[in-house]
């Protein structure tokens, strides 16, 4: 028990717990959408796009999350304009900007003198060091995304699973698209100072792709990927607390270790799926008996 409650008695930690909760929950719920819609590599793409904007910020004497945002939000809403206009795959698009907008952060890094630490924890996350005005920030932004996606849920999720059935019913798909893609973006910024740029595509992706493993059911699927989410990360939190470890890679280790659980073990794919007959095999008495 006092490794349990030892943590609670610093207002570091507590700050901490209370972010990787909102970051686990608000990625968690954009990044099922991410993976089912097959973008996950749209999320390594504007995680990375966001690190000009983290310097220039730096540059410039503003907040680095402002920054981050801006640069994020315009690369995924470029990504998906020049794909419409340009009539290029997504995955080139990406590919063109993710590479475009980083090596002009590591240009504007480079210009800077001597090593600058702050920045460099954009890159690898550093979740106990966030401030109470981060926290104020971070639960602001992450509250007002979830209020965005309860209030058009069915429209993301129409547009999601039926995009030309969600044109041809009225929806405006391509706006839906923008404002899906700013939230990715947004998810992102959110989650850079728990884990960084490096790793943010982890807690947009591993979650939901291991809820997948366990559930068909959309409704399950959300409700499995957010407690994943934020079970992974509060556990991943104390592990570095007590380790003394890097908190973010650790939040990822634990949830990709959930997710090879899942893989192995999961009543669907895993190994209990196997010891259960195929759907042929259950439904061969039915045909005998016809």
């Amino acid at each position: 028990m006092d490794l349990l409650l030892e943590p609670l008695q610093y207002d570091i930690f507590l700050r901490s717990l209370l972010a990787v909760v909102m970051v686990g929950a608000v990625c968690a719920l954009v990044g099922t959408f991410v993976v089912l819609r097959g973008l996950a590599f749209i999320g390594d793409a504007v995680s990375h796009a966001a690190f000009p904007g983290v310097v220039v910020a730096y540059l410039v004497g503003a907040p680095y999350y402002v920054g981050a945002a801006v640069a994020a939000v315009a690369t995924s809403l470029a990504i998906s304009f020049v794909t419409r206009r340009a009539q290029l795959r997504a995955d080139t698009t990406i590919g063109v900007l993710f590479a475009g907008m980083f090596s002009l952060g590591i240009f504007l890094y480079s210009t800077i003198q001597g090593y600058v630490g702050d920045l460099f924890a954009f890159l690898v996350g550093n979740v106990l060091a966030i401030s109470a005005a981060d926290l104020i920030g971070l639960t602001v932004l992450g509250t007002g995304m979830l209020v965005t996606i309860g209030i058009l849920w069915k429209e993301l999720l129409y547009a999601t699973f039926d995009p030309l059935g969600a044109a041809a019913s009225g929806l405006p798909v391509e706006r839906l698209e923008y404002l899906f893609l700013a939230l990715v973006a947004l998810a992102i910024v959110v989650s850079l100072q728990a884990v960084g740029i490096v790793l943010v595509v982890a807690m947009l992706v591993t979650p939901p792709a291991a809820a997948q493993l366990l559930t068909v059911r959309f409704g399950r699927l959300v409700a499995l990927a957010i407690g994943i989410a934020i079970g992974a990360s509060v556990l991943g939190l104390y592990l570095s607390f007590w380790l003394d470890v890097a908190s973010g890679a650790t939040i990822v280790l634990v949830q990709t270790a959930v997710f090879v659980l899942a893989l192995v073990a999961g009543p669907r794919r895993g190994l209990l799926a196997r010891r259960r007959p195929p759907v042929e095999a259950r439904r061969a008495p039915l045909g005998a008996a016809e």
